[in-house]
């Protein structure tokens, strides 16, 4: 029975490392893609609106909460995409081609809104077309 016990144990350790490496490589292709990048510059402004004595205690709280948020967008990863998988996009996020996609990320994202709100303007002219 102890050595049921005991592998069973040894199973369970074995599968929790194997977690906890997915999980940080999952986490590391994250942050190489620049998503990481992207969640900074959004918060970066969330703090411009908290008054200077307030900041450092703000910004202890945000730094826990995107935490827990790139551990769960890390668990999402997880469930759609295999550790090889993973590790894969980190080779190609080790490449000449993937440092310079990521070093794009924050560009591209500041473009892409402009696009994206010029086409809602856009849009706003067709709906109203439609709904008189």
């Amino acid at each position: 029975m102890k050595k049921i016990l005991l592998a069973f144990v040894l199973c369970f350790m074995a599968q929790m490392s194997f977690a906890q490496d997915f999980k940080s490589d999952t986490k590391k292709y994250m942050d190489m893609s620049g998503q990481f990048k992207i969640f900074e510059k959004l918060t970066s402004q969330l703090e411009e609106n908290v008054p200077q004595e307030k900041k450092a205690e703000f910004n202890k709280e945000l730094q826990s909460s995107l935490n827990l948020l790139m551990d769960k967008m890390a668990e999402m990863y997880m469930t759609e995409f295999t550790h090889q998988d993973i590790k894969e996009l980190i080779k190609f996020y080790e490449s000449p081609l993937g440092k310079k996609l990521s070093s794009k990320s924050g560009v591209l994202m500041e473009k892409g809104e402009k696009v994206g709100q010029e086409w809602a303007m856009g849009l706003q002219g067709l709906m109203m077309k439609y709904m008189q």
